[in-house]
């Protein structure tokens, strides 16, 4: 957990508050336009708390977090180190995979808060110090979103992406063969997949969560 939590802190901080400046002065620039600039606040919340803050998370905590578990396992692998761990009786699944899954779950929504705030401040900035918005009707955009269907999409993605980013991970390095070429493969490969698949899961999620609280598309 203090791998992939604390470790990745400052990085989730860095990208997610930069990401919600380029969000909020791309939007008050294509909202003033039509007259709206005076709702970035909340498309920008909506946008953040929804979609982009658990995708971005999961994306950097997957190139983070997701190779290094998938190299740390596969030279365990090269190194007979899980075998050894089977000829004294141990279980490589509850010894190297469960604390890895589980610190997975539990520090990616943690994450995923973090940054979403951070995300949220720099789009404050941006529309308060740059397109001159107030501040106050800002934060009141913010609040209007933060209702229960929003906050439950934002919520419930993490956890699941976490989970797959660990299996995959986990997989990729336990089924590492070929030596240190092996090794380079297995962590791309593992980062690669994560990718394809945090996108389609968040996908089929929208799907699902927009289906379940009687949204129409």
């Amino acid at each position: 957990m203090d791998y992939a939590g604390s470790g990745s802190l400052l990085i989730i901080l860095l990208i997610s508050l930069f990401i919600g400046m380029a969000l909020s002065l791309q939007l008050s620039a294509e909202l003033s336009r039509v007259g709206l600039k005076m709702y970035t606040g909340k498309v920008v919340g909506i946008s953040i708390i929804r979609e982009i803050g658990p995708v971005l998370t999961a994306v950097v905590f997957a190139g983070r977090v997701g190779s290094g578990m998938a190299s740390e396992l596969g030279s365990m692998v090269l190194g007979h180190q899980v075998d050894t761990l089977r000829v004294f009786g141990v279980d490589p699944i509850k010894k190297l995979i469960v604390p890895r899954v589980l610190s997975a779950i539990v520090m990616l929504p943690a994450l995923t808060i973090i940054g979403d705030a951070a995300s949220l401040m720099g789009a404050y900035y941006i529309a308060v110090f740059v397109s001159h918005q107030s501040g106050a009707f800002y934060w009141s955009s913010i609040r209007e979103v933060l209702v229960y269907e929003n906050v439950l999409a934002g919520s419930i993605k993490p956890f699941i992406f976490g989970y797959l980013i660990a299996c995959i991970s986990c997989h990729m390095g336990l089924s590492t063969k070929g030596g240190a070429i092996g090794l380079r493969r297995t962590t791309t490969k593992a980062v690669v997949i994560s990718f394809i698949i945090i996108i389609i899961a968040d996908f089929l999620l929208t799907r699902i969560l927009l289906y379940l609280l009687g949204f129409t598309v």
